[in-house]
């Protein structure tokens, strides 16, 4: 539920406020920054002030567009002089983020903030930032030396990367249990970025985007600044299951977090699912796909989701492939491997590559298939570990003693049958060995993306130079295979992949037995289907396709009002469009007190008392404000709801000049002394006996479901079920009703967690129509109107009430019109409240006034 405690967003972080200037001591830093937003007040508000003040200027400066990629490492390796006296720096040609600007326009100014790998004595940090904004347009952050091993090596490896990756801290040597003082460490840093960020900030013209799991609740930090910020983040890492996440103890704020950006960007689509899954049943919010983009809604703002793995940098890898270097290295190791079949794995030596289960697979290899033994090699390629920890030492002890068993038991004389390489590899050198192997083996157990079977397809490719070194027909067809894990992101692009469990070591066996057995045809036709896709999806224009989406995420930025809602990670924007605000009491209750013919319409499920709510009828407070209400005799109160005649007929009995309408407007009641009557014919409600059936088959398959029959309708509740499911059944249910229904005088309609099934025409549209003509017939035009509703079925309701204020039928020529909406969404109403106690309380306001009013009763 939206926090009530409402403020300016620039009043609500004063003490937070932006810092203009360089921290570091790079005077020239803050010259780029043309304006920036001092004044308080909303966003549109702003914009006059700022298109004024660019108006009146002398001089108005041009300033190319601007991206600021944010990450926890900037692309840069840093080089201590060989004096000892200071420092020299080279871009990381092996970065992504260095990589990306390919896929950029070539007018946008890109400006990369992070940290270095080495450590910078704090005398140097000055120079050193003023270097790198000067050379590269690079920006440090330089964190102490035990913030950063909290930070990175605690929060980060210890805990998020883990989790992230389905390993729960079951025990101390899993990760520990949840420390305090990590998360505060993480927290610190992500808000030293987010001061990085505004030194270099034009927050009306730049774009941000912020890269992986380390700077998850940098978004809040900078929504916090500027609330019209564009934003965009990409996570390079598996999202867990919703069962998996939920454990993290600050889950909500991570979540909350990521929701402050415009586009969020996931390799995969499970990894996106599993997000959606999150937000939907942890924050309560809902997502729909829409001309083939995802986006959830979230307080008035759509956050876009975007779904795109991540490619290689092609022109990189031809350039290695072209070296002369790469030639001889392959020329070599085709030598050394020319009697035999070469599988290569190239994996870091951690607990998620699976290295020990590809292992053991190659173990049952040979021992099943007894003919390859002297004819296959496994050139295991273990990378450095990234992360450090007793896990790492397991592993590599582990693997160690799998490959000796296999080179003890197998080997022959001249041959073994699994060769380690466990020292760091020049990337050319890689090269080589994707060139020379016959198929590529990449099995781990879970993996955020892994680029491995991409530089593969492209190496083995190959091009003239490599045809001329290793002798091979440039003509003829080129060859690849690859086994890849299901569990990794590359894998669902990789369509001539083989896929395989990779903890069924029987079923990676297998895989590597068909790979060895594939005939040059089926290779071949593999290896075109990897390689026009990999070629095609490189790492440009996965660049160029996010920048693009996140354009389009933030068009509408300038049209929309914001309001500042909650406090520390809490934070979150509301964006109202500029004709939808909040009803002010202090306004309705002046424009009351000026009214003497008042119409006044009231849902009672939602409205009055919350959707949910396990007891239904009606509270004190409730009872009370209907009564005070009521009893003014300029007013005339309907309640409308979706409830039988019998419960709304014992709940509400008490007030004589109370209007009631059941079963959304199809029974009215006018008083306490007349009948119930029906708003429109009805033939009959045989199709009932076709519907319940239906209903009742999905309620036994649905746990948490339930039907509620009325007199007009059958209603199918599924708002104690899994919401997932629930949700699943409810589209089937519906096109199952709509088909079985299609020539029966019937509408199925879907509502808050629910499937209706009701006569044609029944509308709450109908009751204010009734109100309205009814007044007319007495000679009355109401000059005040207020009609509440909280869902999709009150929207005909402040549909004829709009209508009628736009036509001028009914109402008095200076009437004014109040349709007012729970939560702000998408309405044809032009005001919303936030919650239940929000309108109980508007209501008591109101009729504080009629109870000490004098008024001449005007109606009889």
């Amino acid at each position: 539920m939206v926090s009530r405690s409402y403020s300016n967003l620039l009043d609500l972080i004063s003490c937070d406020s932006p810092k203009i200037g360089n921290s570091t001591g790079v005077s020239n830093v803050s010259k780029r920054l043309t304006r920036v937003m001092t004044a308080a007040g909303i966003i549109s508000e702003l914009e006059e002030e700022y298109s004024t003040s660019s108006a009146a200027s002398d001089a108005p400066s041009v300033q190319r567009e601007k991206l600021i990629i944010v990450s926890n490492q900037l692309p840069i390796r840093a080089h201590r002089r060989t004096d000892g006296r200071g420092w020299y720096f080279t871009w990381d040609e092996d970065s992504l983020l260095l990589q990306l600007k390919d896929g950029l326009d070539d007018n946008l100014d890109v400006t990369y903030i992070g940290c270095l790998r080495e450590e910078i004595d704090i005398r140097e940090q000055d120079e050193v930032a003023q270097i790198l904004l000067d050379t590269f347009n690079c920006i440090p952050a330089f964190l102490p030396t035990d913030l950063l091993s909290k930070f990175y090596h605690g929060f980060c490896k210890q805990y998020l990367w883990p989790l992230f990756h389905y390993m729960l801290p079951l025990s101390p040597d899993l990760g520990g249990r949840f420390d305090q003082s990590l998360w505060r460490a993480y927290v610190s840093v992500n808000k030293i970025f987010a001061d990085k960020v505004m030194e270099v900030l034009n927050p009306e013209e730049d774009f941000v985007w912020v890269h992986d799991y380390h700077l998850m609740v940098l978004p809040t930090f900078l929504r916090k600044r500027f609330n019209r910020l564009k934003l965009g983040f990409f996570l390079h890492s598996p999202f867990p299951s919703s069962e998996i996440y939920r454990t993290l103890p600050i889950r909500d704020e991570i979540l909350r977090a990521l929701l402050n950006v415009d586009l969020i960007g996931f390799h995969t689509f499970d990894y996106a699912r599993h997000f959606l899954s999150c937000c939907s049943r942890l924050l309560g919010v809902t997502y729909q796909s829409k001309r083939g983009y995802i986006g959830v809604e979230y307080y008035g703002r759509t956050v876009s989701i975007k779904i795109l793995p991540v490619g290689i940098h092609m022109e990189q890898l031809k350039q290695v492939m072209d070296n002369e270097e790469t030639g001889l290295q392959a020329a070599k190791l085709c030598e050394s491997f020319k009697s035999v079949v070469v599988l290569l794995g190239v994996d870091d030596m951690d607990i998620f590559k699976g290295i020990t289960l590809k292992l053991l697979a190659m173990e049952q290899l040979l021992e099943q298939h007894a003919n390859w033994r002297g004819k296959v090699v496994l050139v295991q390629i273990a990378n450095p570990a990234r992360g450090r920890g007793r896990d790492v030492q397991e592993v590599q002890a582990e693997t160690y003693s799998i490959v000796e068993r296999i080179n003890k038991k197998f080997g022959l004389p001249g041959y073994d049958p699994v060769l380690l390489i466990d020292k760091p590899l020049q990337f050319y050198e890689r090269v080589a060995y994707y060139v020379i192997a016959d198929c590529c083996l990449v099995t781990a157990v879970r993996d955020g993306m892994n680029l491995i079977p991409y530089e593969y397809t492209i190496s083995r490719q190959g091009n003239c130079r490599l045809d001329q070194v290793l002798g091979l027909d440039p003509l003829s067809p080129k060859k690849s295979a690859l086994v890849v894990s299901e569990f990794i992101g590359c894998s669902p692009s990789l369509s001539g992949a083989i896929r395989v469990n990779p903890w069924n070591v029987e079923s990676v066996s297998e895989a590597m037995y068909s790979a060895l057995c594939m005939g040059d045809m089926e290779r071949q036709l593999r290896h075109e289907k990897n390689y026009r896709y990999v070629s095609t999806h490189d790492v440009s224009y996965w660049a160029n396709s996010f920048v693009k989406d996140l354009e389009r995420a933030c068009k509408d930025h300038g049209k929309r009002r914001c309001w500042s809602v909650g406090f520390g990670l809490t934070y979150r924007i509301v964006a109202l469009d500029p004709n939808f605000r909040k009803l002010s009491v202090e306004h309705i209750v002046s424009a009351y007190r000026r009214s003497r013919n008042r119409a006044i319409l009231l849902d009672y499920d939602g409205a009055l008392m919350p959707q949910f709510s396990v007891n239904k009828g009606p509270t004190e407070e409730v009872l009370k404000v209907i009564t005070s209400l009521c009893r003014d005799p300029q007013n005339t109160v309907y309640i409308v709801s979706g409830l039988d005649k019998e419960t709304m007929s014992r709940w509400f009995s008490f007030a004589e000049r109370l209007v009631i309408a059941a079963e959304h407007g199809y029974l009215i009641r006018k008083s306490n002394e007349l009948e119930w009557e029906t708003t429109v014919p009805v033939i009959g409600f045989e199709w009932k006996q076709i519907a319940e059936p239906i209903m009742k088959l999905y309620t036994e398959t649905t746990d948490g479901a339930a039907i509620e029959a009325t007199e007009s309708a059958l209603v199918w509740q599924y708002q104690y079920a899994d919401p997932d499911f629930g949700s699943c059944q409810a589209k089937e249910l519906l096109s199952h009703l709509e088909s079985v229904l299609s020539s029966e005088p019937v509408t199925v309609k879907t509502g808050p967690r629910s499937v209706e099934v009701k006569p044609q025409g029944v509308t709450k549209g109908l009751v204010a129509k009734r109100l309205l003509s009814e007044l007319e017939e007495k000679s009355v035009r109401a000059d005040f109107v207020l009609c509440i509703g909280d869902d999709r079925s009150d929207e005909d309701m402040f549909e004829v009430i709009n209508q009628a204020a736009a036509a001028g039928f009914f109402l008095s020529p200076v009437a004014e019109v109040f349709a007012c909406t729970m939560g702000q969404k998408p309405s044809k109403a032009k005001y919303y409240l936030e919650d239940s106690s929000e309108i109980l309380r508007m209501l008591q306001g109101i009729a504080n006034f009629s109870d000490s009013s004098s008024s001449t009763p005007l109606l009889a």
